[in-house]
């Protein structure tokens, strides 16, 4: 592990029943505020820290009638998915992530680790990849879990892979208005969703036992913050993203049988 990757690609490991450090949290809390006030035309690149919203000028808090969106392309995808699932399910290896789409950890690794991975390993057949839910970030009920119901909804019509990538695309901080049921409604619009089908899902909390069940397997199997990713029921780097190589290395090695 590298010192970029100590310092700006730490797992948010935070356990919602210790608690939270207040100051800590109120003082970037205001940092952010101040910094979109000051200077709401600021360009940022591409690849800007994930923890800092990219794309959005000016800085807007979202309404339900005015919901500023970074439209996402969908993935070309030439691999079978089946909702939140991703290869071959009688692939030698199982990588099973955990994650809270609120956690700017998830947004590192999801945007650029997760393509290599998929593009190296499902595609050619030697990984099933599954995606689980692990929302604590919200302390119970909010944003973290109003995401994962929509995702499903999303995945309900074939469409998780793309909704999951504009979730991330579209993330402002943690508890900060980023998943509103009106940005969830715009971001399910802007994808092409049915959105009788996706309304009804979504109102009906339809997949909320699975996310809660996620959440449980995830603690059960270890699981103390996200990303947690695991190499056939083991976990890599506890506490800490791993890169890319690791996660080959893990997978490699169990392709050999070791």
């Amino acid at each position: 592990m590298n010192e970029h990757s100590t310092l700006h690609e730490r797992a948010d490991s935070r356990v919602f029943k210790q608690g939270r450090w207040p100051i800590l949290g109120l003082s970037i809390g205001l940092l952010v505020l101040i910094t979109a006030c000051i200077v709401p035309t600021i360009h940022l690149p591409a690849n800007a820290n994930p923890t800092i919203p990219s794309g959005i000028l000016p800085f807007t808090r979202p309404t339900a009638t005015m919901v500023q969106l970074i439209p996402v392309e969908p993935r070309k995808l030439t691999v079978v998915t089946n909702l939140n699932t991703m290869g071959d399910p009688g692939a030698k290896v199982k990588l099973d992530v955990w994650e809270d789409f609120q956690c700017p950890a998830c947004k590192h690794y999801s945007e650029n680790i997760e393509p290599l991975v998929v593009n190296d390993y499902v595609v050619t057949g030697k990984v099933f990849y599954t995606f689980h839910f692990y929302p604590f970030l919200d302390g119970g009920q909010g944003e973290s879990h109003q995401a994962a119901y929509a995702a499903m909804c999303a995945a309900a019509q074939g469409q998780f892979w793309y909704y999951h990538d504009t979730l991330f695309a579209n993330w402002l901080g943690e508890n900060a208005g980023s998943f509103t049921d009106a940005r969830l409604t715009g971001m399910a619009v802007a994808i092409g969703l049915n959105m009788d089908d996706f309304n009804q899902c979504y109102k009906a909390g339809t997949y909320a036992a699975q996310v809660q069940q996620d959440y449980a397997d995830g603690t059960t199997r270890g699981v103390q913050g996200t990303p947690t990713v695991m190499v056939n029921g083991t976990i890599l780097t506890p506490g800490y993203v791993p890169s890319y190589d690791q996660i080959a290395q893990a997978i490699d090695a169990a392709l050999a049988g070791k």
